[in-house]
């Protein structure tokens, strides 16, 4: 008999495992990050969607500063991060309200983030250029 998955030998066992109400889907289970809030859940999946990720240096950042973004502020740190491919940009700073952050255009990773507290009298180093939006 010829297996569908190495853990599974029939039909019934796929539909069992994955279409039954009530019973826990592992599937979601594997995607899942655990100890996370529903607001960074939905915000990663909002950056995500965007074409923007978030190293974990930079989230740590974002929970230590209590740092909410809104759609609008995702929206326009993506639009920014594109300006800077447009330009040819590597490494960019890009300030959003009293927001600054630092984004590896390649990878389309936000390396770092900080408030207005944290950007009083810094000085910005391994810059290729500056987007304000």
């Amino acid at each position: 008999m010829s297996s569908i998955d190495s853990r599974f030998t029939s039909i019934e066992q796929v539909t069992g495992e994955f279409l039954t109400n009530g019973s826990k889907n592992k599937a979601t289970d594997k995607n899942s990050i655990s100890g996370a809030s529903f607001n960074d859940i939905l915000l990663q999946k909002e950056q995500g969607s965007l074409g923007l990720k978030f190293s974990k240096h930079a989230s740590m950042r974002l929970e230590d500063r209590n740092i909410d973004l809104s759609g609008d502020q995702v929206m326009r740190l993506n639009d920014g991060a594109l300006m800077a491919q447009s330009k040819g940009i590597r490494e960019s700073l890009i300030m959003i309200d009293q927001l600054a952050f630092i984004v590896n255009i390649p990878n389309s990773t936000v390396v770092t983030a900080m408030d207005q507290t944290d950007t009083k009298n810094s000085a910005f180093t391994n810059i290729d250029g500056a987007v304000i939006n």
